[in-house]
């Protein structure tokens, strides 16, 4: 809420202004669809970026979209929606903002040359980004060899377990429901060394805790990835806390922040925004300063 008015006076985009829209976990269909049908009618509303109810948004809502694109079809969920003469369109950014961020971290060619495995823990709308970025056909041999996704809900991992199955084959998933944090240490622990472990279940941010215990153990030379860079981020501490004796490379949500508002204030305002380089450095730094000097 801090960034957007800096961000807006840097891109060029005249009196916009943002306003927020505060819901609980899993609120009420009915809370969802008054604010979309709101965004629509509004002339002054030009969109929408969707955080941590990308899903419960998209069932409780598709009707009203007028256009959907592909990607949230495919995946059941939508991250930005935006206005296109007139017509309200649904849109799916976190294939394409988890893509950026990977390759913004992961070494050259990581899973071609380690075999490296992807455990990702919580099955949400994160999650499905990130597998089906890294497993595309266009990757080649660049994909994880094998890939788990753990969650608590049964229900999430049997509706992550259908969407997946329109995934390009070749690397095989494997569904694991972990009821306490105990599962995900286990799973931690089986992965082969410079596998990648993704934090995608909001504990840090929307809850507090971590999806692990201190007695987890990172694989040697892996890297943890915890998608908050905000709050109580237990799980970058465990991480951190192994950092050196295992060789661990530890990244924060920062980048993946970046490149989600980002990629829908371009879509939203139909302005073109650079995905590296001095001009997409340059946004960075500003939400930075904002940041630390808060």
């Amino acid at each position: 809420m801090r960034v957007f008015p800096a961000w807006a006076r840097h891109l060029g985009l005249g009196e916009a202004v943002i306003k927020g829209l505060d819901f609980p976990l899993h609120a009420d269909p009915a809370a969802y669809r008054e604010a979309v049908a709101f965004i629509k009618a509004d002339p002054l509303s030009l969109g929408a970026l969707v955080t941590t109810h990308k899903i419960d948004l998209f069932k409780a809502c598709r009707d009203l979209f007028d256009e959907i694109d592909p990607l949230a079809a495919a995946m059941d969920e939508t991250s930005c929606l935006s206005k296109r003469q007139g017509r309200l369109v649904c849109h799916a950014k976190d294939p394409i903002t988890s893509g950026l961020a990977l390759d913004a971290f992961l070494p050259p060619d990581h899973f071609a040359q380690t075999g490296a495995e992807l455990l990702s823990i919580g099955a949400g709308g994160s999650t499905i980004a990130i597998v089906w970025a890294l497993t595309r056909l266009e990757r080649g041999a660049n994909r994880p060899s094998r890939i788990t996704v753990s969650d608590r809900d049964p229900e999430r991992l049997a509706e992550i377990r259908r969407l997946h199955a329109a995934l390009p084959p070749g690397v095989p998933i494997h569904y694991v429901l972990a009821e306490t944090p105990v599962t995900n240490d286990a799973l931690v622990g089986g992965l082969k060394p410079g596998s990648l472990t993704v934090n995608a279940t909001g504990l840090g941010k929307d809850a507090p805790g971590s999806p692990l215990t201190e007695a987890a153990r990172f694989p040697n030379g892996g890297i943890a990835w915890d998608l908050n860079y905000r709050g109580d981020l237990v799980f970058l501490d465990q991480a951190r806390a192994q950092a050196d004796a295992s060789d661990l490379q530890v990244e924060n949500g920062w980048v993946y922040f970046i490149h989600g508002w980002t990629r829908v204030i371009a879509e939203v305002f139909a302005i073109d925004i650079p995905t590296a380089g001095p001009d997409f450095d340059a946004i960075s730094r500003i939400a930075d300063d904002l940041g630390k000097a808060a």
